[in-house]
């Protein structure tokens, strides 16, 4: 059941708009002033705002400031609703993000459908996201509409690239983040000696490409596609925008951010301090977590690739996956490895 703060001065106003609501299966709390309002919010976040503006102690322009400068409050819907029909009124009201503008007298149907219709319009994004089982659009669809950004519904158009194609190389302008819609990403890095490092792969339902739109860097690392791929483009000025304007979108990028820059920090310290054999095994484990599929398919990668991810030469990854072999941890086929005891590879002291 939705729940509306309903702020107004006027008691008759206040008790019959109250009383309407209830009647339309909201959960309703009510304020008679702003700074009421907003202790009320506070205590409850609401999923909606009916506001008054003129108002004592804190009038509504004050009300929808606090929101938009409060981070549980920012981005609720907000109605204003007032007598005053003045342009003036109006264009400042919106420049400070209403979300809509009733007038006094108003009808019920009036009110009930702005109401309805912001809701519909806001759904707050959800904690989590199937994004390899199709979250992604949903996502997308959601911040778009969390973030009033139309523009987002276009860039939505599937971008294909052949297998072994550069998506952008180190070096490069940031312009946009990526999210793959099928196939597979993998961001490396080429030291002086020319040999490959690779620093992550990326599946279906994944971002990346972000990292240098948040200080506005060039691009440290190169993405090269795996297989045939598809992405979903999201503009800087877009990406941006989704990221200040709603604090649920921004907790999503943050969490993603996050994961990357701790797996980062793991595997330098992995790579300047462990053993040939742990760093072979955390990897293995690190995309047996990852596997697009079931985990129990296997992992598909070739050698080189797995290599330049574990940062050694070819000829050493191979000895090490024969010992795991040979050990009943790993089943090897072309292009495959299978984890059969995960819990061992995860406990092993090398």
């Amino acid at each position: 059941m939705p729940t509306i703060l309903l702020i107004d001065d006027n008691a008759l106003i206040r008790a019959n708009t109250a009383e309407l609501l209830k009647l339309a299966g909201y959960a309703v709390l009510v304020a008679e002033n702003g700074q009421l309002g907003v202790a009320l919010a506070l205590e409850t976040r609401p999923d909606l705002v009916v506001c008054d503006i003129m108002m004592p102690v804190l009038d509504g322009y004050g009300v929808l400031q606090i929101f938009n400068q409060n981070e549980r409050l920012a981005g609720v819907p907000f109605i204003f609703l007032t007598a005053k029909t003045e342009r003036a009124d109006l264009r400042r009201g919106m420049e400070l993000g209403a979300d809509d503008y009733l007038t006094k007298p108003f009808n019920k149907a009036e009110l009930l459908s702005a109401i309805g219709g912001r809701l519909a319009r806001f759904r707050h994004l959800r904690p989590d996201y199937d994004l390899q089982a199709g979250g992604w659009c949903e996502f997308l669809a959601d911040a778009r509409v969390v973030g009033q950004l139309d523009g987002l519904a276009q860039q939505q158009k599937g971008h294909a690239f052949r297998k072994k194609q550069d998506i952008f190389q180190a070096g490069d302008e940031p312009l946009r983040a990526y999210l793959v819609r099928s196939g597979r990403v993998k961001t490396l890095h080429n030291t002086a000696a020319g040999k490959e490092l690779i620093t992550e792969f990326y599946g279906p339902g994944e971002f990346f490409g972000y990292l240098p739109l948040f200080d506005g860097t060039p691009h440290s690392d190169t993405a090269v596609t795996v297989e045939d791929t598809e992405l979903v483009y999201l503009p800087q000025a877009d990406f941006m925008a989704l990221l200040l304007r709603n604090p649920d979108v921004s907790q999503q990028f943050i969490r993603l951010l996050a994961g990357r820059v701790r797996a980062r920090e793991l595997q330098l310290v992995g790579m300047a301090y462990a053993s040939l054999r742990r760093r072979v095994a955390d990897a293995l484990l690190h995309l047996h977590a990852r596997a697009d599929a079931d985990p129990a398919a296997g992992i598909t990668i070739t050698r080189e690739n797995l290599s330049a991810l574990v940062g050694t030469p070819p000829e050493s990854l191979s000895r090490t996956l024969n010992e795991f072999r040979q050990e009943g941890l790993v089943e090897l086929t072309p292009g495959n490895v299978r984890l059969l005891h995960p819990d061992q590879l995860r406990r092993g002291k090398w």
